[in-house]
């Protein structure tokens, strides 16, 4: 037993510098460019995890986003993922990091308004492939795009009344107008619709639903961005309409934040861990839900947008 030990602790730093110094770092987001059409291909890379929005990925996502918009070759844009699944939202695990309450409000506030404002300010035709499951910022920030197609196995969920929070990504006033009042609720509100691409598609949530494998949604968004581009390049919105949907943003964002800090967001928090037999987190927010009057902050306000 002993020379084992030995053994194991002579070679266990050599194994770890191995790994180390071996393994290649695999992008979170990877990028192509048709240099024909001036159109990159944007690829949520972390399939493992559903390809969902944790920090890392987000921090790719926006250094793509502004290389693609600042660089001349760069003429359009398409966001989609890698396998089976578009996005599984925002991992909120890796969002909110342990700190002040109030600064946390303020933090998510900020974060939350930078994702959104990042598509709405991308200055050049963007287009989304959704090419599987998409749920919550995955969706509203698709919508903010100038057109989603999908495929047929798409689906779109939007799980926040569930969690106890607002809408964000604009979707409290976007949704009504794009899909009617009754559709908007139904997706929004505890209902939680989560329509599939073709009921989508007939509520005008999305512009086309694409027959066939993944490489045929792609080459078809490609087509979709290369005509805007041929079209004179511009956004579906003007600097008006870019202006109002960043304050519903600002608004929204001031929202959640303050939502995230509440007993309704707590108390889904625990049943939601209690679900998942994940025993310390569901007694942290049963506790933090019992002890809310002691250090819930002040509301923060929305930040000014120009």
């Amino acid at each position: 037993m002993l020379a084992a030990l030995r053994l194991a602790r002579s070679t266990t730093p050599i194994l770890a510098k191995r790994r180390l110094t071996t393994a290649p770092r695999v992008p979170l987001v990877l990028t192509s460019l048709c240099e024909s059409s001036g159109v990159v291909t944007l690829r949520f890379n972390q399939e493992k995890k559903l390809n969902a929005w944790t920090m890392p990925l987000m921090k790719e996502m926006f250094a793509a986003l502004q290389d693609a918009a600042t660089s001349d070759a760069v003429k359009g844009a398409v966001v989609t993922g890698s396998g089976n699944y578009y996005s599984a939202g925002v991992d909120l695990s890796s969002m909110i990091q342990p700190m002040a309450p109030g600064a946390l409000v303020t933090q998510i506030r900020d974060q939350n308004q930078m994702v959104f404002e990042t598509f709405i300010n991308f200055p050049k035709p963007i287009i989304a492939a959704v090419n599987g499951p998409a749920i919550g910022a995955a969706v509203t920030t698709a919508t903010l795009t100038d057109a989603i197609v999908a495929s047929e196995s798409a689906t779109f969920n939007l799980p926040f009344a569930k969690l106890g929070v607002p809408p964000e990504g604009c979707s409290s006033v976007t949704f009504a107008e794009m899909m009617g009042e009754a559709n908007a609720r139904r997706m929004l509100s505890s209902e939680n619709w989560m329509p599939s691409a073709a009921e989508a598609l007939e509520a005008g949530l999305i512009a086309e639903v694409v027959p066939g494998d993944a490489s045929a949604l792609l080459e078809r968004a490609q087509a979709l961005c290369a005509e805007r581009v041929a079209a004179g390049g511009g956004r579906r919105f003007d600097a008006a309409e870019a202006l109002r949907l960043k304050q519903i943003n600002a608004r929204e964002s001031a929202e959640l934040a303050n939502a995230f800090v509440s007993a309704p967001f707590l108390g889904a928090m625990h049943s939601f861990n209690v679900r998942r037999k994940k025993t310390q987190l569901a007694y942290f927010f049963y506790a933090a839900k019992a002890t809310l009057p002691l250090w819930q902050p002040s509301p923060i306000a929305p930040k000014m947008v120009t």
